[in-house]
């Protein structure tokens, strides 16, 4: 007995220490654990980025405030200059459709008017021959009515030269064809800046400029504005703007600056030089003979008609006032037939352009040399480029033009001889 008590004592023992050894406190029941939604897990990490982002908006409101209105009136700036640059394009698209028809008109004039001039005059010739062949036959009657009507076709002709001589029809159709031509390269020139883009009001301005100075140079009526066709002295077209004043040149000169070198001024000024001594001189002679050439065949043919129509009247008092209609009435219509047929006019005209196209590049490469600032004048190689193939070259063509000047000018060779060797 004894042992089994102490047995049963030692096993009472034995489980309490096992149920003090595996004892554990007793853990939260799971309802009472409050999980956050993600819901609203999210609308709080957002309102902490978006109140991040607005202080950061807040801080920077300051400094790109003034940032964004000097952009805006910047790109309004721009706008504006292409929204006038379109108003221009759209004026100078009408003056090259009004000067292209008009054109055509006043060449049909030279035609019509050249082709009824020369069938009045050689009327009023044969009816004159008639008239002193049948002079001894025909009764006094019929006489005089062949040489009433042979004197009023000659007044007739002589009437429609003097309009003729006075408007010259063949040189307005060539100035309506120079002015087409220069109207549509300033159209593509303002096509040309729109899609670079980036325009400003001094490229507004320039296009204004030059459609003025086009209107000027080539206008469309013939009373009071028309152009004078018998000028006392040869003068060149002037289409373009007038120049500013030109800057003094600067002194400053390093390798290269905006494509300019100091052997690019040397090259662009020896261009001018042969412009000068050999292209506006030739233009300059040969637009004076034109222009004396039209005026002699603008009087002689007015005059020859006049003296027809006088000597048509004594038909039949002899045989020399016979020969007097003849022979003028025959030369008039020739030399009516070699001025407006041949156009001597729209020769003396394309001379005048030609001239003033050496004109322009002149003055051209010498208001570019003068600007001062080399970062305001055009790029130097694209300048170079475009004075190339103004004047039908390439680039090294026109530098080898420009070196053997200055080589032929130190050895004092005659321009002549050098552009002989050259053009």
């Amino acid at each position: 007995m004894v042992c089994l008590q102490i047995s049963a004592a030692a096993n009472l023992c034995s489980l309490r220490t096992v149920n003090a050894a595996i004892h554990l406190p007793k853990l939260p029941s799971l309802s009472n654990l409050s999980i956050p939604q993600l819901s609203k897990t999210r609308k709080l990490i957002e309102e902490f980025n978006g109140s991040k982002d607005q202080i950061e908006r807040n801080n920077n409101v300051v400094l790109t405030t003034q940032s964004h209105d000097e952009l805006y009136r910047q790109n309004n700036k721009k706008s504006n200059a292409i929204i006038k640059l379109y108003a221009i394009l759209e004026a100078v698209s009408d003056r090259v459709e009004m000067h292209q028809n008009i054109g055509e008109q006043r060449s049909n004039w030279n035609t019509l008017l050249l082709n009824s001039i020369n069938m009045i005059t050689l009327t009023a010739t044969t009816m004159s021959g008639v008239a002193a062949t049948a002079a001894a036959t025909c009764s006094d009657s019929s006489l005089l009515a062949l040489k009433l009507s042979s004197a009023l076709l000659f007044s007739a002709a002589t009437g429609l030269l003097l309009i003729m001589n006075k408007i010259q029809p063949s040189q307005l159709a060539e100035e309506q064809r120079n002015a087409t031509r220069l109207f549509k390269q300033l159209q593509s020139q303002i096509q040309t800046k729109i899609a670079i883009g980036n325009p400003t009001e001094e490229d507004v301005k320039d296009a204004m400029e030059k459609v003025l100075a086009l209107d000027k140079a080539y206008p469309l009526p013939l009373l009071g504005a028309m152009l004078e066709k018998y000028p006392s002295k040869f003068e060149p077209a002037n289409w373009w703007p007038m120049s500013k004043k030109v800057k003094t040149q600067s002194k400053k000169m390093g390798k290269m600056n905006n494509g300019w070198s100091k052997e690019l001024e040397m090259e662009m000024r020896e261009v001018v030089e042969v412009i000068k001594r050999k292209d506006a001189e030739d233009y300059d002679r040969l637009g004076n003979i034109a222009l004396k050439v039209n005026k002699s065949l603008a009087i002689a043919g007015p005059l020859l008609t006049g003296i027809a129509a006088i000597g048509s009247t004594f038909v039949g008092s002899g045989s020399f006032a016979a020969f007097v209609p003849l022979l003028a009435g025959s030369l008039a219509s020739a030399i009516n037939t070699f001025e407006h047929g041949g156009q001597v006019g729209m020769v003396f005209e394309m001379y005048r352009a030609s001239a003033g196209f050496f004109n322009l590049i002149e003055t051209s490469i010498e208001s570019t040399l003068g600007e001062k600032d080399l970062e305001k004048r055009e790029n130097g190689e694209l300048f170079e480029m475009k004075m190339a193939l103004q004047l039908g070259k390439s680039v090294s063509e026109l530098r080898e033009l420009a070196s053997k000047s200055a080589s032929y000018r130190m050895e004092g060779v005659d321009i002549d001889e050098f552009s002989s060797k050259i053009f």
